[in-house]
C-alpha cells in the first residue's frame, strides 16, 4: 500500500504543487484516494502472504512434521481458507460501499484544488476555463511558468456566445498569491469582435471589427475562484462512485436510451431515402419497360443530370449523416460498457482473492522458499501477469472489441485452472513439473541408437 501510495503522490504532484495547501488537505486527498488502491493492492498481498507463509512451512519442515503427525496439506490450509473467505466477503463490501464514497469524495476534492489558483491551472495545448475567458497557450516558461507563447482567449459574451476572439504571439502573468486581480499582459496581437447588430438584417452581413496591438492588458478576476469550497461536493456523475443497485440502474436507463436512439435513427435513415413518399399523389398505370434503357434514359439530357445530382447529393448526405451517428453511437456503448466494468469489477475482486489464495499457498508448499526472496519475485510475476491480462481485456471492452463481462472475470478464469492444478499437485506430494515425463521419452530414443547405456545393468 505504501508503495501504490507514493505512485499517487507521484502521479498528482502536479496538482498538489503551487496550491498552498496545508498538510491536512493533503493528507485527505491521499486518504481518498487509498480506498481506490485496494483492488490493486489486496490480490497481489494475499498472493504473497500465501506463497511466503506456506513457502516458510514448507523450507522449515513444518510440512513434515504436520504429515507426520496425520494433519494433511488440506487440513492444514482449511483455517486459512475460511479466513480468506471472509476477507473476500469484506472485500466486496468495500468495494461496493467505500469504493464509490472515496471515489466521490476524490473527483470532487480534485476539482476543488484545480479552482484554487488558476493561474497555476492553465494547461499547455488545451483550453482554460478561467473566469469570464477561455485561454489556451502553446508552451508556458520562467521559473513561475509566467511566460506565455501563441496565446488564443476566447472571451464569453452575454449571451454565452463567444464574439471575441484574441490571439497574441506572447503574454506574461503578472500578479501575487495575495491578490483577487491576475493580470495578462498579451504583446503583438490582434483583437477580433463580432458586432452583435440589433437590426436582423444587418446582422446577415455579420459585421466586425479588427484590430492590432503591441501590447494589451487583460485583468482577470479571481475573486470568486479564490474562495472555493474544499467540502463542496456538486459533482456525482462518474462510475466510479457508483454502488451495484445504482450501477444497474444507469445500465438499464442507458441501454434503454440506446435501444431508443438506435430506433429513432433506423426511423430516420429509412425516411431519408424517401421510400415512404414514393405512392404519394402517384398512380400505378401499365407500362412497358425497355430491359435495355436505364431509368434516367426516359429523361431528357437536363432532368437526368438533376435527378443524378439529387440522389447523388441525398447519398452524400445520408453516409455523412450515418458516420456522425456512428461515433456518436460509439459513445454511448462506450459508456454503458465502462458501467458494466465498474459493476462486474466488484464481485471479480472478491473471487479474486479466494483464487490467487488457492495459487499462492500451494505453490509456496512446492518452492518450499519462504522469507522475502523468491517469493516475492515469484508473486510479482503471478501478479503482473493477472493485473496485464485484465487491463489488456477491459480496454478492448471499453471499445466493444469485448463484452465486458468475459473481459473482466478473464484473468481471474486463467488463474483458477492454475490454481486448482497447484493445489492437485501440493496435497497429492508432487512437485511443480514432473521432469521425468519429458526426460524418459528423451533417454529410450539414446537407448534405441546406442548411445546411453543403463547404469544398473552394467553394474
Amino acid at each position: 500500500m505504501f508503495i501504490f501510495v507514493l505512485q499517487t503522490i507521484w502521479l498528482y504532484i502536479g496538482e498538489l504543487a503551487g496550491k498552498d495547501l496545508d498538510a491536512e488537505v493533503i493528507l485527505k486527498f491521499l486518504l481518498y484516494f487509498s480506498p481506490k488502491l485496494v483492488p490493486l493492492v489486496l490480490p497481489l498481498t494475499i498472493l504473497l502472504t500465501s506463497i511466503m507463509t506456506f513457502g516458510s512451512f514448507a523450507e522449515n519442515y513444518e510440512f513434515a512434521a504436520m504429515k507426520s503427525s496425520g494433519i494433511s496439506l488440506g487440513r492444514a490450509m482449511r483455517s486459512l481458507t475460511v479466513f480468506i473467505v471472509f476477507v473476500s466477503f469484506v472485500a466486496f463490501f468495500f468495494a461496493n460501499n467505500v469504493i464509490p464514497a472515496a471515489e466521490f469524495k476524490s473527483i470532487n476534492l480534485r476539482k476543488n484544488i484545480a479552482q484554487l489558483k488558476p493561474a497555476m491551472a492553465i494547461t499547455e495545448g488545451v483550453f482554460n476555463d478561467i473566469g469570464t475567458f477561455n485561454i489556451k497557450v502553446d508552451e508556458k516558461s520562467g521559473e513561475n511558468d509566467q511566460f506565455l507563447t501563441d496565446v488564443i482567449i476566447h472571451k464569453k459574451g452575454n449571451g454565452g456566445g463567444n464574439n471575441t476572439v484574441i490571439k497574441a504571439k506572447e503574454g506574461e502573468l503578472v500578479g501575487s498569491t495575495d491578490s483577487d486581480v491576475l493580470s495578462l499582459i498579451l504583446k503583438e496581437g490582434n483583437y477580433y469582435d463580432e458586432i452583435q447588430s440589433t437590426d436582423y438584417k444587418k446582422r446577415k452581413q455579420k459585421p466586425f471589427m479588427k484590430s492590432y496591438f503591441d501590447e494589451y492588458v487583460i485583468n482577470i478576476d479571481l475573486s470568486d475562484f479564490n474562495n472555493v469550497d474544499l467540502e463542496d461536493e456538486s459533482y456525482s456523475s462518474t462510475h466510479g462512485m457508483l454502488k451495484i443497485s445504482e450501477l444497474d440502474e444507469s445500465i438499464d436507463s442507458f441501454s434503454v436510451s440506446y435501444n431508443n436512439k438506435m430506433a429513432e435513427f433506423s426511423q430516420n435513415m429509412y425516411t431519408r431515402t424517401g421510400v415512404p413518399n414514393l405512392n404519394m399523389n402517384y398512380k400505378v398505370k401499365d407500362t412497358v419497360i425497355d430491359n435495355q434503357k436505364s431509368l434516367l434514359g426516359y429523361f431528357d439530357t437536363y432532368d437526368g443530370a438533376q435527378i443524378a445530382n439529387l440522389a447523388l447529393g441525398s447519398v452524400n448526405s445520408s453516409l455523412a449523416h450515418l458516420a456522425m451517428k456512428k461515433q456518436e453511437f460509439k459513445v454511448s456503448i462506450k459508456q454503458i460498457n465502462k458501467f458494466e466494468i465498474a459493476l462486474h469489477e466488484k464481485y471479480v475482486l472478491s473471487f479474486a482473492c479466494i483464487v490467487l489464495f488457492f495459487v499462492g499457498a500451494p505453490l509456496g508448499a512446492i518452492i518450499r522458499k519462504g522469507g522475502i526472496g523468491l517469493p516475492i519475485v515469484v508473486a510479482i510475476l503471478l501478479f503482473l501477469t493477472y493485473h496485464f491480462i485484465g487491463i489488456f481485456a477491459k480496454n478492448s471492452a471499453e471499445d466493444g472489441s469485448v463484452p465486458p463481462f468475459i473481459a473482466t472475470w478473464l484473468s481471474t478464469w486463467i488463474m483458477l485452472p492454475l490454481g486448482i492444478y497447484l493445489t492437485y499437485r501440493a496435497t497429492t506430494d508432487q512437485g511443480l513439473f514432473v521432469f521425468d515425463n519429458f526426460v524418459a521419452p528423451i533417454k529410450k530414443l539414446f537407448k534405441k541408437a546406442g548411445l546411453f547405456k543403463d547404469k544398473s545393468k552394467t553394474e
